[in-house]
């Protein structure tokens, strides 16, 4: 691996993030944190280490002045695969019906058109609530282990799935974590455990990239590189590939005068 990866977000500490790693990539490249001797003009290829395991980026490169500027970024997945199918959830007074599938990390996988909640940006409260109670629901009565890895456990989100709006996707997709926080790109691990079920029930497309579209209207293209198995489920190599974009830098200091260098936990 060029680097190892730690990564954060409003829940804690995924053991994998797809659009993380995109992320990581093209600030890496574009910032020149690493190099690499295979980079050359239209592509850099990184190896990532991560809790969920290792992670392989290709960043598509473009001219851009007289930088190279990094314009799309490919990563191969780890293995990804179903866990449970039609897994039943009681949620109040209803019961739902969840494909539980792990791309990097262990999903539930809603048909948004059961649950009577359409994906739009208006609903996004309902879906969140509705994401927090399925992943409190299935803590009681399913809990994952990965195979091959038993410090990856639980169900970390929700993925609610419906039709697409926009005419390149297969379908659109809102990721609710179990702490509340909402995804609104299309997820790159998500993805993946998508593909994994999709590829299971026989709706993979063929020969074809699986794309993806997030609640922000981003999307991602996924496609099959190869199979597995973990354990003794079959497993689906993935390749999502998406674009990242550097908003800003930030420093982090710590202070030794400080009491509260170390955060404060309210």
């Amino acid at each position: 691996a060029h680097a190892g990866v730690v990564l954060m977000n409003a829940a804690g500490y995924p053991s994998m993030s797809g659009h993380g790693i995109i992320a990581a990539t093209t600030i890496a490249l574009e910032r020149a944190l690493i190099f690499s001797r295979e980079v050359d003009e239209v592509q850099a290829p990184l190896v990532f280490d991560t809790p969920a395991g290792m992670v392989r980026a290709r960043a598509r490169l473009i001219a851009q002045g007289e930088s190279r500027h990094v314009d799309a970024v490919a990563i191969t997945n780890v293995p990804a695969f179903v866990y449970a199918a039609s897994e039943a959830v009681k949620v109040g007074t209803r019961q739902l019906r969840v494909d539980v599938a792990f791309g990097g990390a262990f999903f539930a996988i809603v048909d948004t058109e059961a649950t009577g909640v359409p994906l739009t940006a208006a609903r996004v409260p309902d879906l969140r609530r509705l994401g927090v109670d399925i992943c409190a629901s299935l803590a009681a009565t399913v809990v994952p282990e990965h195979p091959a890895d038993s410090t990856i456990t639980g169900v970390s989100g929700v993925i609610f799935t419906g039709p697409p709006q926009d005419p390149e996707a297969h379908l659109r997709n809102v990721t609710v974590d179990s702490a509340g926080a909402v995804d609104v790109s299309a997820s790159a691990m998500g993805t993946s455990a998508v593909m994994a079920v999709l590829d299971a029930m026989g709706l993979l497309p063929e020969g074809e990239p699986f794309v993806h579209e997030g609640l922000s209207g981003a999307l991602l293209r996924g496609r099959v590189v190869g199979r597995s198995r973990v354990g003794d489920i079959s497993a689906l190599v993935t390749e999502i590939e998406g674009s990242a974009w550097i908003t800003g830098e930030h420093t982090f200091l710590l202070d030794e005068d400080d009491p509260c260098r170390e955060g404060l936990s309210l």
